[in-house]
């Protein structure tokens, strides 16, 4: 009897990416990992909803940089066909977080970030 992996994604925003090139894949010891990139936080649920669908993904991981909406978003294109968790930053790691953000959007913007 041959046992289906255990299935899961993260799903993290990069300016750019292609979710269809830019992953990775690991499967070992029953589980199969993927970690996708997806070009903005928008086009999270699309991509969520298809490796539900086509990878049979039952749990989907968004980065601490999706908002509550975006995980909203997520787990309404998903339905109760997978699981949608969302990382969170500890309250003494905010200050860094925004910091990475606003030094992240200086970068997609394409100026070189002050200081």
């Amino acid at each position: 009897m041959t046992t289906e992996p255990a299935r899961w994604a993260y799903l993290f925003e990069h300016p750019g990416a292609d979710p269809d090139r830019d992953r990775l894949v690991l499967e070992s010891g029953g589980q199969r990992s993927m970690v996708v990139a997806v070009a903005s936080t928008a086009d999270a649920p699309v991509v969520a909803a298809g490796l539900v669908r086509d990878e049979r993904v039952t749990l989907v991981e968004l980065c601490g940089g999706f908002g509550s909406g975006d995980v909203a978003a997520v787990a309404a294109a998903v339905g109760d066909r997978a699981a949608v968790g969302h990382v969170v930053f500890g309250a003494d790691q905010i200050p860094a977080a925004a910091a990475y953000a606003s030094a992240a959007a200086v970068a997609a913007a394409g100026a070189a970030p002050a200081g």
